[in-house]
């Protein structure tokens, strides 16, 4: 089965074309596709997707959920890959996805780990192991068959809670995994914020989200809350 790698960016030139190679270098000569969907950068991002060769999408709009329903739309592999452009999935990443799909896993994703050595950050990573909502979020990819996600007609059109919305609803599925390897993730978030800070931002927006608060409250609550670069 073919494997689309989708990946939205928005001012990641810093970073991306690393991840890129990384990715094309462990998919190795399996059966895949690699597309980014820009969410109209301000920098060079799609200047050096393109320029390293591989193809660059710009969404009409802006936003991770619009991005990777483009890229959905635009790839033709059977099972959709969705990753942040500041997270490094396990050199086995292809593998382990059809290895998931082959006990019957429609979807799923990794625990992650920080790239950081402080205890506190490595308490966040730990829980990351257990199948709870809670626990989840895109950092950690998430690989879904393209016949499910078109199914629940992909992601919803949200700035934020992007993947816990499209997480929650294929979790009454029951067919969601989490892997138990790890994702490493940048820490740029708690460099902008401090621990306590986000922790608690993300507990509030969480429970929001699970008390059904719109969309547009969960959105004004957090530009206000944290100092983030994804708007």
């Amino acid at each position: 089965m073919k494997i689309s790698i989708i990946i939205p960016t928005y001012n990641e030139e810093g970073r991306i074309v690393k991840l890129l190679d990384y990715l094309q270098q462990h998919a190795g000569t399996e059966n895949y596709e690699i597309i980014v969907v820009d969410g109209q950068s301000t920098d060079h991002t799609a200047k050096k997707v393109r320029e390293a060769g591989f193809p660059c999408l710009v969404s009409s709009k802006k936003g991770r959920a619009a991005q990777m329903n483009a890229g959905a739309e635009y790839t033709d592999g059977e099972i959709l890959y969705f990753v942040h452009a500041d997270t490094i999935p396990p050199k086995t990443f292809i593998q382990d996805i059809h290895n998931a799909i082959s006990k019957g896993h429609e979807s799923g994703c990794y625990r992650f780990a920080m790239n950081s050595n402080k205890w506190l950050l490595k308490i966040n990573s730990w829980f990351t192991r257990f199948n709870r909502l809670i626990c989840r979020g895109g950092d950690q990819t998430l690989f879904v068959k393209r016949e499910v996600f078109q199914k629940l007609d992909g992601f919803k059109d949200y700035e934020i809670m992007e993947d816990f919305e499209l997480i929650r609803r294929l979790r009454y599925r029951n067919t969601f995994t989490v892997m138990q390897k790890d994702v490493i993730v940048s820490d740029r978030k708690y460099q902008n914020n401090n621990y306590l800070k986000v922790n608690l931002i993300n507990l509030v927006i969480f429970t929001m989200f699970i008390c059904g608060a719109s969309h547009e409250t969960m959105v004004h609550a957090y530009r206000n809350l944290i100092h983030e670069t994804r708007f």
